[in-house]
């Protein structure tokens, strides 16, 4: 049977005013933006958008019953990430870490493409409410009666492409305030306000 795009063009402004609402990814891809700049933010994003097509495709094959036949590991999963964030907020609050700017603006650590990527990847499967979204709303989006890998292969596409278009508004306008900072010598409240921003994703992340 032919794909039904009809549901798809009405799935775009849908996903898009939910990508762009401020979230704990979103959040994420701020903070970044502000100490690392948005070339290095965009390993995040890799870790994250990844993590938003697992959960959107098992969010059409059953994700709801796959979150309740393993609850308790959906749990230590979301309690370890959100730990881990605070544990990086910290650090930056503090001036320290791979994350924060020393007080000439530069980094003195490498900033590792896989820890970026993973804390990325953390914050997308980890979040409940992008698990609830996409269980309530993608399945809405999706004509069973008709082919299912074409219609999951044009989902995959927008959702990708929206939450990519998504992060990098944030990123960027973190980066731009970090850049006004660096200009009046605010290293270390740069670094400050990158890790409450983060505290607060990982506090969001494990009580959410």
């Amino acid at each position: 049977m032919p794909l039904d795009f009809s549901l798809l063009y009405f799935f775009i402004p849908v996903f898009f005013v939910i990508s762009i609402t401020p979230g704990l990814c979103m959040t994420l891809a701020l903070t970044m933006g502000i100490t690392i700049g948005v070339r290095n933010t965009m390993k995040m994003m890799v870790g994250e958008l990844i993590g938003v097509l697992i959960v959107a495709g098992t969010a059409v094959i059953g994700g709801g019953a796959i979150i309740a036949t393993f609850p308790v590991t959906f749990l230590i999963f979301k309690y370890c990430g959100g730990l881990y964030l605070i544990y990086v907020g910290y650090q930056l609050f503090n001036s320290r870490g791979a994350l924060a700017l020393n007080l000439d603006g530069s980094h003195s650590f490498e900033i590792k493409f896989y820890k970026l990527a993973s804390q990325g990847f953390i914050t997308a499967v980890a979040n409940p409410k992008g698990w609830a979204f996409f269980i309530a709303m993608v399945p809405a989006f999706i004509n069973y009666e008709n082919d299912l890998p074409p219609q999951m292969a044009a989902l995959v596409v927008i959702i990708l492409i929206i939450e990519f278009c998504s992060l990098m508004i944030y990123a960027a306008g973190g980066q731009l305030l970090g850049q006004i900072l660096k200009k009046q010598n605010n290293i270390k409240l740069i670094n400050r306000i990158a890790g409450v921003l983060m505290i607060g994703v990982g506090i969001w992340l494990a009580s959410s």
